[in-house]
This record gives C-alpha cells, structure tokens and sequence, in this order.
C-alpha cells in the first residue's frame, strides 16, 4: 500500500484570514484522504509528522510513501561529517529517521506531474474547499480546520474508490513502540559537567541519578514531541519531561574547514633539538 503526500500553500481564506497550507496524505490505490490539516506555517517537518501521527492512529502504517525531493524528506546538502563519510551515507533528516523507524520506504517523484493523483486532488480543494470555507465564513486557523474534516469525509465518500483487493494493507505498530517518541523532533546532546544540557537558547538542568549518581560527558536523547513536551532520554530511561513550545532546531555540524585552516595544517610542526627549533623529519 501506498500513501501520497504533498502539501498547499494558498489564500484558502480569501482574505478573510491568514493564508494556510493544507498538508496531507492521499491512498493511492483509493484516492481517499487519509489525513489532512491546515497549519499557519509553510510546508515544514512538524506538519508532515503531525500528519503521519493522524494517519498511523487512523489507517495504521502504509508500506510506501510517495513524496516530492523537498529537503525536509531528504539530505539535498553537500555537507558530510567523519561519522557520515565512515558510515558511508548521510544521516536522514528528522523525518526520513521516524519513517526509517515505520519501516516506510520512501519512494521521490522528480516532477510534479509524477504526483498526479494528489495534485488533482488539491486543485479539486482548491475549488470546491474554498467555497465551502467561503459558504461557513471561516476565517481563522480552527474554523478552517474543522471545515475540513468535514470536506474531507464527503470528498471521500464521493470520490475514493474500493481497492481490487479488499485486504487492508496498513500494518499494526508493533506493541511496545513509542510511537509519541518516533514521530518527535529528537536531538543528541552531551551532558555538560554542571548536569544540563542546551537546546536551542534553552538550558535544560537534569535530575540526579538514583544514589546521587552523575552522568556528565554521557550522550542524551531530546526528543521534543508533538503535545509541545520535551521528554530527555538516557538510553531508555526517560530522566526529564517538561513543556516547551514546539520549534524544530537546526542540527549542529562541524564547520567547514578554511583554506586557511588546511595551510596551517600542512605546516611542518617546529620541534626543539638541543636547545634550538628543528623541523620536524620528513618521511
């Protein structure tokens, strides 16, 4: 089975409130609507898990996922850490590791014909949605929102069609799996000597091991959730939860080295020999 997603930018409003971008997903063998929401912010990483989050609780977990080539499913970047050149690949973007979790491939379309189904799908919207906001005088982000959901049930009792095969082909998460935690913003972090750790412009003081027990220089897990929770990790362990409103952050990597910074590098080092600098040998 697989799931179709794309995401819509527009005045849906018609003036009448902040322009929306309508994000969701799209069952390619039906064409029903399998999530969908608006959010006031452009096409980012929070609305698409929002949106898995939605379709996973509803449908369950689909075996493919047809998207376009925007960087918030995949490295489009040039930049390779040592651990990445050893690995061999570069690490995923915070999406590509939660569907990597889900065990959903990922499947690029390189046009925006390739996506034809979806694509319909929200001109469609793009006409028939906006009357029906219009119709309700929808002017804010939760008017639209719960317009949608009723659109969108009509949308698919009109328009999907039953599968050739009357089995569903969305799996069941498996019955221990933190699906809260896979589907969040999650970060590594080094505990610094005083007990916390950073993220963002927030500094985060830890709790203290049972028997006043230490862990600075250890390596933790933020996964910042969906509910605007901030939950740290020490391995399984959940040490800390506390509110924090949701933003992603950007993912720390090493700077690039400087031509000059390469020059000094290859400078023979100065060594002292009897009381006077010596070159260091060459081999």
């Amino acid at each position: 089975m697989m799931a179709l997603t794309d995401a819509s930018r527009h005045d849906w409003l018609q003036g009448r409130g902040p322009e929306l971008t309508l994000l969701g997903l799209q069952d390619d063998a039906t064409s029903q609507i399998l999530a969908a929401h608006f959010q006031l912010e452009p096409e980012n990483t929070v609305g698409y898990l929002r949106a898995l989050h939605a379709m996973i609780t509803t449908h369950g977990v689909p075996l493919s996922l047809y998207r376009d080539l925007h960087s918030i499913f995949q490295r489009n970047d040039p930049h390779w850490s040592l651990a990445e050149q050893l690995a061999g690949k570069q690490s995923p973007t915070q999406l590509g590791r939660a569907l990597e979790e889900l065990g959903i491939q990922q499947i690029p379309a390189y046009s925006p014909q390739a996506k034809g189904r979806i694509e319909r799908a929200w001109r469609t919207f793009q006409d028939r949605l906006v009357s029906e906001l219009r119709l309700a005088h929808a002017s804010t982000l939760e008017q639209a929102n719960a317009v949608l959901a009723h659109f969108c049930a009509d949308y698919n009792q009109r328009f999907a069609r039953p599968a050739s095969d009357a089995a569903s082909d969305f799996r069941s998460l498996p019955r221990r799996f933190d699906l809260a935690r896979c589907l969040s913003l999650r970060y590594q972090r080094v505990v610094a000597p005083d007990h916390t750790v950073t993220l963002g412009g927030h500094s985060i003081a830890l709790p203290p091991l049972p028997g006043q027990r230490g862990y600075a220089r250890e390596t933790v897990e933020l996964s910042h959730q969906l509910d605007a929770t901030l939950r740290v990790y020490r391995g399984d362990s959940l040490l800390l939860a506390l509110p924090l409103p949701l933003k992603q952050y950007a993912p720390r990597r090493p700077a690039p080295i400087t031509t000059a910074q390469k020059r000094k590098q290859q400078r023979p080092r100065i060594y002292s020999l009897s009381g006077r600098p010596a070159l260091a040998a060459v081999t």
